[in-house]
């Protein structure tokens, strides 16, 4: 994580880096992972929730946190104790937690929300002249952001759509000056935007997936991604090991049969873990240089591979998710087996899977992750390490 977050802030500068940890930072930990991407030089970090960002606050993190929706008005007093920014895209919003930075007599950051073309959140272009004045005129909101969202910038082929929200947004900074706002911070760019497109920075960058060493999509060219590390790892140890014999069908619904005598191996990992069960049978893991098939129905809480004729044991931890540099599966591997996205991989490993936060020369144990009796010691070395 600190490496990548120091390639991508000298790829961007002299824009600073949003460090998106929201989704429990796409599954890598929140907290370690806020940690880190601060000290490696991020200016700000993303949530999705106020929740998310209350976590942060929680954990002692200070660093500059926007919302990147506008929230729940429920959630304004809390934003305003915990000097948290928020977007805002509407009256009501600019209303709301302009009252809760009035009576906590601390005027809370609010950074206005365009829509240029996403057509998920954000105000209409035609409302902000509007929508700016009456948030100037609220003296319990400091607005110090006008931002917008990219739609299709990790799909380079339809650069157009990129162009056309670029020019909407910059007419938006244009109409914002206009109605009397200079904003300290212009954004627009996520993680492919920001390295495909240098005229679309601005002031701040907002970075997701690439942080993680993973790309947007598929189709970004390979030097999007270059000298970036996949942060995490997915490994378990195996829980049991058999023999089958040729005919012998494996797992629920007994789909797969051995086509020779063989040896199944079995991990503590299943789709209530975030292995999907839509992998089964169509995904390898990796043994000491080796590349094993899964094999049969992925099951809630356990897996099992062919073994063939590999010498493994009881205990032996197997890498599912490494890096592909190695050898090892990437996650890419996955979401193409799911016709899905990194993203959707790493944000669906469950919270039971103990996370091991590694930090150059020692390791950070999961907090208050350990399991009680046969399931735990079943478990024994599995983790998604960051």
């Amino acid at each position: 994580m600190a490496h990548n977050t120091r390639v991508l802030a000298g790829v961007v500068a002299p824009a600073r880096v949003l460090a998106v940890v929201k989704a429990d930072a796409y599954g890598h930990g929140a907290v370690p992972v806020a940690r880190t991407a601060v000290a490696a030089g991020a200016s700000w970090l993303g949530v999705a929730l106020a929740e998310e960002a209350l976590a942060l606050r929680a954990a002692g993190i200070s660093a500059p946190v926007l919302i990147l929706s506008e929230p729940h008005p429920a959630a304004a007093d809390a934003c305003a104790a915990q000097g948290i920014a928020v977007t805002v895209a509407s009256r009501a919003g600019v209303q709301a937690f302009g009252a809760a930075g009035r009576r906590a007599g601390r005027r809370v950051a609010a950074h206005l929300k365009v829509d240029t073309g996403m057509h998920r959140q954000g105000c209409d272009p035609a409302d902000l002249p509007t929508l700016v004045a009456f948030a100037l005129a609220e003296p319990g909101l400091d607005v110090e952001g006008v931002w917008s969202h990219f739609a299709v910038a990790d799909e380079p082929a339809r650069h157009a759509t990129t162009d056309a929200q670029l020019a909407r947004y910059a007419a938006a900074l244009a109409t914002a000056e206009a109605a009397g706002l200079l904003p300290r911070w212009r954004h627009l760019a996520n993680s492919a935007g920001a390295t495909l497109r240098d005229d679309a920075r601005f002031d701040l960058v907002r970075l997701g997936i690439e942080l993680y060493g993973l790309a947007p999509s598929p189709e970004l060219p390979a030097e999007a991604t270059a000298g970036l590390r996949p942060a995490l790892a997915l490994r378990a140890a195996v829980s049991a090991v058999r023999t089958v014999e040729a005919g012998e069908r494996v797992s629920y619904g007994h789909r797969w049969a051995a086509p020779a005598r063989t040896r199944i191996a079995t991990l503590p990992v299943g789709y209530a873990d975030g292995v999907r069960r839509g992998l089964s049978g169509r995904f390898r893991v990796r043994l000491g240089g080796r590349d094993l098939p899964q094999v049969g129905t992925v099951t809630m809480d356990q897996l099992m591979v062919d073994a063939g004729d590999a010498p493994v044991e009881v205990g032996d931890v197997v890498t599912l998710l490494g890096d592909p540099a190695r050898g090892e599966p990437g996650v890419g591997e996955w979401s193409a087996a799911l016709d899905s996205i990194d993203y959707e991989v790493t944000c669906g490993l469950a919270g039971r899977l103990p996370r091991v936060h590694r930090h150059g020369d020692r390791d950070e144990p999961p907090a208050g992750r350990a399991r009680a009796g046969a399931d735990q010691g079943e478990r024994v070395g599995e983790e998604a390490r960051a």
